[in-house]
């Protein structure tokens, strides 16, 4: 007699069910109200109608030109038809690698204004739920702080949980950029954050700026917070895989192929972010002269050398990050590769005496965020290494390399 099996149909129920639950979750949250059915994203929507615009009859470039060649089409217009395209195409221009920085900024103001007052209305939409129009509350109120005089949006994008990129100093007149590339969760919302400030992308780029100006002020820098790729949401698979570091490289690429002048560029690449980095560097230009990573899951490379950069590689993790547990190993496109502070990696280990934990790299008074600013200004000579004999010999062997060249 042959027994029933069950587990099949078991299985099928508990699929149904599943999806249940996220379509009940999805609705209270007032998802199907308003994002169900959606079209083009709002930039999408602004490329395309740049597409087909027109500034004094003269046709537009295409959307997907180069960054020279819009930088070359921007700078036969004046200023009246400058400012005509950013307030007629916001996003887009916004977004436009190639187009003038400042122009960027403008454009971005008047692009988060105009969500701003979607988010408000929907703030007042009854179609969603209590909590649809708390986030629409939290949203809104980030589009107002990204809005204050002052602050400088070189990108936006508000599609699902957003993008966002901020200078801090003088892009279009630095002599060195710096690029704080943030890890998992990061989106508009923990752009910034009241407390731990120093855990978020703003507030790691506004230290880094502030620790920069300290070290050398001469030296005419500017920093930027570049969260303007989608990060893995949480420590789940996403986090576990290169997807999204793939993606955000070829966007980190493009950011820094465009940026203005010929400054020397440094990235400073922080938990999921330095996958990310490690996963970009064999594209990035020649003009990339540091990538230093803090907290790193691994690179995506069993040496630095794999990496295939002309860039220094430096690497730091305080003791207390969590982060030494993972495996540091790649199977079957899961795990990232090998420790970076490990001897065998071969990058320089810097010490980052107080940062105590995870997030605590950028904090003020750390050892961490002073060598970075070090690192960011070209003084490698006061560059501190980690105090482990073997890293701190080949630390300072690389130092001595780096002044050299």
């Amino acid at each position: 007699m042959t027994s029933f099996d069950p587990s099949p149909q078991l299985n099928v129920w508990r699929a149904l069910l599943a999806l249940a639950v996220v379509f009940v979750m999805l609705a209270t949250t007032g998802w199907t109200a308003i994002r169900g059915h959606r079209g083009s994203s709002p930039l999408q929507a602004s490329l395309s109608a740049w597409n087909h615009g027109h500034v004094d009859g003269r046709a537009l470039p295409d959307a997907d030109s180069s960054p020279g060649r819009f930088a070359h089409f921007f700078a036969t217009l004046n200023e009246r038809q400058r400012t005509h395209l950013a307030d007629r195409y916001p996003l887009a221009v916004g977004n436009m690698n190639g187009a003038p920085v400042e122009l960027r900024y403008r454009a971005n103001r008047v692009a988060l204004e105009e969500q701003r007052d979607i988010e408000l209305e929907r703030m007042h939409d009854k179609r969603l739920s209590d909590v649809g129009q708390y986030d629409a509350g939290r949203r809104m109120h980030r589009f107002e702080d990204l809005m204050q005089p002052g602050r400088r949006i070189l990108a936006f994008d508000p599609e699902g949980s957003g993008r966002v990129a901020e200078v801090f100093g003088d892009l279009a007149r630095a002599q060195r950029v710096s690029v704080v590339v943030p890890g998992v969760d990061t989106d508009v919302l923990t752009f910034q954050r009241t407390n731990r400030r120093y855990s978020a992308p703003a507030g790691m780029a506004s230290a880094l700026y502030t620790a920069e100006r300290s070290a050398d002020p001469t030296t005419r820098t500017a920093v930027i917070a570049w969260a303007d790729y989608t990060s893995p949401s949480g420590l789940g698979m996403e986090a576990a895989t290169a997807l999204r570091a793939e993606q955000g490289a070829v966007r980190l690429n493009a950011l820094v192929r465009a940026l203005p002048g010929d400054s020397s560029v440094a990235l400073y690449c922080h938990s999921y972010g330095s996958v990310l980095c490690g996963v970009a560097a064999r594209q990035l230009p020649a003009r990339v002269s540091d990538i230093a990573v803090a907290g790193s899951p691994g690179m995506r490379a069993e040496k630095a050398s794999q990496l295939h950069t002309s860039a220094r590689v430096w690497a730091t993790r305080d003791a207390d990050d969590w982060i030494q547990d993972v495996p540091y190993m790649e199977v079957g496109g899961l795990g990232h590769g090998a420790d970076p502070v490990s001897s065998a990696f071969g990058a320089r280990v810097l010490s980052a005496d107080g940062a105590k934990g995870h997030a605590g790299y950028f904090e003020p008074g750390t050892e961490s965020l002073r060598n970075f600013a070090e690192i960011g200004v070209g003084a490698y000579r006061a560059v501190h290494c980690a105090l482990r004999q073997h890293q701190e010999n080949a630390c300072q062997e690389g130092l001595s390399a780096a002044v050299a060249a």
